[in-house]
């Protein structure tokens, strides 16, 4: 399949896995990019610069081709070696860069510079046509549906989608509730040229993370997440556990006057002891509503031979025999 973004990012496929802290390791951004999509290692989930440059390398080791490092700009008293980040990335030979969070401007001119492709992550048009503003050459649309961060406008994908095509230049790609050739040909039909998957990966075999966190989300129904920190306007989705349930109760108790060293302790830094240890009590983790459509854990090669063999499938077969 040729969209835009395969042509930028020169993948045999559209499909993208996004960054995800804790999960976006050298070994499955490997298996994702070896499978013809885009595999993305997660640039903070490396304590230091020199930490990532190690991660590029294996990474490196493992595939010949494309892959994408995610540098997320997060609003923090003590910023991370941004410099630092950027630099590793420029010299591990990256060729494409997700960057998402606060506005990437700052580090726009160095990345071009090296002939890196950037992809925004956005939650709306406002944000992605401010992105295009700034040089990204491509975005990825992130409807109110995703596990992380939705935003606080809560559009779903099949509004944001068509009213993201209505308004941009530049390609695009769906992120949040794609799970398989529907979510695929969905997401083409509305204007993107390729999907976002976090969740998804998340549930494959190369997936670095404990067999727990995997189970669960194949275990998950949609009706299994819930959104926290709304209070606060950083509004995350994720898994239904005992520690979500002690947040919502904090935040429905307090209200308007809930801060976040409230609820501190069943959030902030719990992603080791989720995605490592297999504790899936111990703090709120990001999933996607998504959940409710992975009913397997197979390898990213088995993920996306089945996504492309269906969305051909599905457009050669049931929408041109509706013609």
């Amino acid at each position: 399949m040729h969209t835009r973004i395969t042509q930028l990012f020169g993948i045999q496929h559209p499909i993208i896995q996004g960054g995800m802290h804790f999960v976006g390791l050298a070994e499955l951004a490997a298996a994702v990019s070896n499978a013809g999509g885009l595999g993305t290692i997660t640039g903070l989930t490396q304590r230091t610069p020199k930490d990532l440059a190690h991660e590029i390398a294996r990474c490196r080791d493992m595939t010949d081709k494309p892959f994408a490092v995610n540098l997320t700009f997060l609003p923090t008293v003590t910023s991370p070696d941004y410099p630092g980040y950027v630099k590793a990335i420029i010299q591990g030979g990256v060729t494409v860069v997700e960057t998402a969070g606060r506005n990437p401007q700052q580090v726009l001119p160095y990345l071009k510079d090296a002939g890196i492709k950037v992809i925004h992550k956005c939650t709306s048009v406002r944000h992605a046509l401010k992105a295009q503003e700034i040089g990204c050459d491509a975005v990825s649309v992130d409807g109110f549906e995703c596990g992380g961060h939705p935003g606080e406008d809560d559009i779903p994908n099949m509004i944001l989608l068509p009213r993201a095509a209505d308004e941009l230049e530049i390609p695009f790609v769906s992120s949040g509730g794609q799970a398989d050739a529907r979510s695929l040909v969905a997401s083409l039909a509305m204007g993107a040229e390729g999907m976002n998957m976090g969740t998804r990966f998340m549930a494959t075999v190369e997936a670095p993370i404990h067999q727990n966190v995997k189970d669960a989300i194949v275990a998950a129904s949609e009706l299994d997440t819930r959104l926290i920190m709304r209070p606060l306007r950083n509004t995350e989705r994720v898994l239904n556990n005992a520690a979500v349930e002690r947040v919502l109760a904090l935040e429905a108790a307090k209200g308007a006057d809930i801060s976040f060293e409230d609820i501190a302790a069943d959030v902030a830094g719990v992603y080791p002891k989720v995605m490592i240890d297999g504790d899936m009590e111990i703090g709120a983790w990001s999933c996607g509503m998504v959940a409710g459509l992975i009913h397997d854990i197979p390898t990213c090669q088995q993920l996306i031979d089945r996504i492309m063999a269906e969305a051909d499938q599905i457009i050669r077969g049931r929408l041109a025999g509706m013609l």
